[in-house]
């Protein structure tokens, strides 16, 4: 499988985020070519901010993998992650990211602020912007889109 087909699992976990009432965001952590965590956001419905993606999939790689250190994995996400994301992937020594969309608002690998990339912190994984860009961002708009006809009826 290539970065793509990975995104296109992460997608998967937004859609289905989505359908849960959630910010559509999904997370796929990959060891050695080989999928040990999948997730989306849950923390509406557990009323709980910590349930980003990342975070549940961070969870769950560690679990997989018996270490809080996520060494060599791949963290394959829909929308840049926030701060809390940013610095929980640092804690982790998360290798890579691979991200469908930025944040604008809030997203801390590059566009507003800079945790993941940030020189000055014991560990730097190498950040990629724009896969599936296009499918990523629209789950985004249509959600944000459909929320607003919703609030305005």
């Amino acid at each position: 499988m290539n970065d793509e087909d990975y995104m296109r699992i992460a997608i998967e976990e937004a859609k289905f985020a989505a359908e849960a009432g959630e910010i559509p965001v999904g997370a796929v952590i990959v060891h050695n070519d080989t999928i040990i965590a999948r997730a989306r956001n849950s923390n509406r419905a557990s009323h709980d901010p910590t349930r980003h993606a990342e975070m549940e999939a961070i969870r769950a790689a560690s679990d997989v993998l018996q270490n809080e250190r996520l060494l060599e994995c791949t963290l394959f996400v829909t929308k840049e992650p926030c701060a809390m994301c940013a610095g929980a992937i640092v804690h982790a020594r998360i290798k890579r990211i691979i991200i469908g969309t930025r944040d604008t608002k809030y997203g801390a690998c590059g566009s507003v602020l800079s945790i993941c990339g940030n020189a000055t912190l014991n560990h730097v994984p190498k950040i990629i912007f724009g896969i599936l860009e296009s499918e990523t961002s629209q789950l985004l708009h249509e959600f944000f889109d459909s929320l607003r006809k919703r609030g305005s009826r």
